[in-house]
């Protein structure tokens, strides 16, 4: 080998060393939280969403925490992150939106949920959107709701008891689904040439997957799936443009009346990313909140117990028996809502929320630097013995005095701050109603325990196994049994 070339070689060894060093010690113009970037480019990632069955915090946070402390830095996706499991911390991050901190997510991510969806928008386009979300799902929207959720919750109970076997999590999401999408864009699935929920479902599979945009792989179905569900809505979109009704029937015509204004911010892009992402929210989270609810019910006899009491008694409180479901009741359920946030509690359906630093942030001695990303962890704040004695136990008691109507120091399950999740009360109305209509008049026992599948970023059911019958001396035979399309393959 020449000297040229040595020269050459030994020029590359001395710039990939630098660039390694530069990659494991990031400039910061202070002291950077401790931690490991890993390896360069990949980062931790892999070990990041390495799956576990356990409730308790994530092992990757968990032996971080116990290395570091509760803020650490690490990389994810290229990106290096601070990871906060410190309370304090995280509700200073939420409550700074706009301010130190923006809603951020990866760019994997963004891709799936649409450049233009409503975390990717600051200011006053968030602004817009969230006034319009909340006109959609507000009480007083809800409230003219209740009626079609108890039906929904009625009608699909009483269909799944006349079938052979039902999965839990994929029968609520659908149920949910098409309430949702009806809301929103009048869409009626039987009544469709095409169903939207399967795109839904491709889109799901690929959301937590390795980003390789080639046939075969979950990533390429789930933005396959994203296109396919795209162009159904701009369709619908446009069939209502050209058919408009002369009272507001749903978000659709809502959104067209705001495209027709000459000072509006709103583009049809922006219009359906936000019905993309508010579809896929209301059905998803709900689902697996439904199904969690459902399990911890059933390996908690006396928390059983005391629900079905309380929702017999509003029963028995009805002057007509046959009147349905109404918003007084709704808010008098008291240990319904102490159930629900110990479920979310539990569940942490939101294992992580991200924001990103707009300036340099100084927290107990070190610094984040400007321009680096923010992970909050839910898990590690709910599951925090100091706070929740044996958080690992289902215990809706604790809940017991305690009132809450958006995100504290030390539940934050619907996120936090002026980006809090508007569907919180449409979720919780959801559950209310489904589980006053299950516990009210269905039996139900596990036949196969299914395992809660979690990693930082995502909670899943696996498995799960149920058998119910209708609380009716004639039907007592009638059953579901909720599988798994993993275990009917079996």
């Amino acid at each position: 080998m020449g000297p040229t070339a040595l020269c050459t070689l030994a020029l590359v060894v001395v710039w990939i060393t630098h660039w390694v060093y530069r990659w494991r010690n990031p400039r910061c113009n202070g002291q950077l939280p401790p931690g490991s970037m890993g390896l360069p480019l990949v980062g931790e990632t892999i070990q990041f969403f390495t799956p576990t069955t356990s409730s308790d915090i994530p092992p990757f946070i968990k032996k971080r925490i116990d290395r570091y402390g509760p803020v650490f830095r690490t990389s994810l996706v290229g990106q290096p992150i601070i990871i906060t499991t410190d309370p304090e911390f995280s509700y200073f991050v939420f409550q700074e939106e706009g301010k130190l901190f923006q809603s951020w997510y990866p760019a994997t991510f963004v891709e799936i949920l649409g450049k233009q969806n409503m975390g990717a928008l600051h200011g006053i386009l968030h602004k817009c959107l969230k006034n319009m979300a909340l006109n959609l799902f507000g009480p007083e929207s809800l409230k003219k709701m209740l009626p079609a959720v108890e039906q929904a919750a009625c009608r699909n109970l009483k269909r799944w008891s006349s079938q052979e076997s039902v999965e839990l999590k994929e029968a609520s999401a659908s149920m949910i689904f098409d309430l949702s999408a009806k809301k929103l864009i009048s869409y009626n699935r039987k009544e469709s040439s095409e169903d939207l929920r399967d795109c839904f479902a491709a889109f799901i599979k690929g959301l937590i997957s390795f980003p390789l945009d080639i046939p075969g792989t979950a990533y390429h179905e789930c933005l396959q799936g994203r296109k396919k569900a795209m162009r159904m809505l701009k369709n619908q979109l446009q069939k209502r443009r050209e058919k408009r009704s002369e009272q507001q029937s749903d978000f659709f015509d809502y959104v067209l009346e705001e495209l027709e204004r000459a000072d509006t911010i709103l583009t049809e892009e922006i219009a359906l990313d936000l019905m993309f992402v508010l579809l896929f929210a209301s059905f998803e989270t709900t689902s697996l909140a439904i199904t969690m609810a459902t399990k911890f019910l059933l390996e908690n006899p006396l928390a059983l117990k005391e629900l079905t009491e309380e929702h017999e008694e509003i029963l028995r409180r009805r002057e007509n028996s046959n009147s349905g479901f109404t918003w007084k009741e709704y808010k008098s359920m008291k240990f319904t809502f102490q159930l629900i946030n110990e479920t979310v509690r539990m569940a942490n359906i939101a294992p992580g929320i991200f924001r990103k630093t707009l300036e340099d942030i100084k927290f107990q001695g070190y610094t984040i630097p400007a321009g680096w990303f923010v992970m909050v962890c839910p898990p590690a704040v709910h599951m925090n013995p100091a706070k929740y004695k044996d958080p690992l136990q289902f215990n809706p008691k604790r809940w017991e005095g305690m009132e809450l109507t958006g995100a504290s120091k030390h539940f934050m399950a619907f996120g936090g701050g002026m980006r809090f999740c508007l569907g919180t009360d449409f979720a919780k109305v959801q559950m209310a109603v489904f589980l006053h209509c299950l516990v009210t008049k269905y039996r139900w026992k596990a036949i196969k325990g299914g395992e809660i599948v979690r990693t930082p970023g995502l909670t899943f059911p696996n498995g799960f196994h149920v058998q119910f019958s209708e609380k009716n001396e004639f039907q007592q035979d009638q059953t579901i049994n909720c599988t798994s399309d993993a275990a009917l393959k079996k």
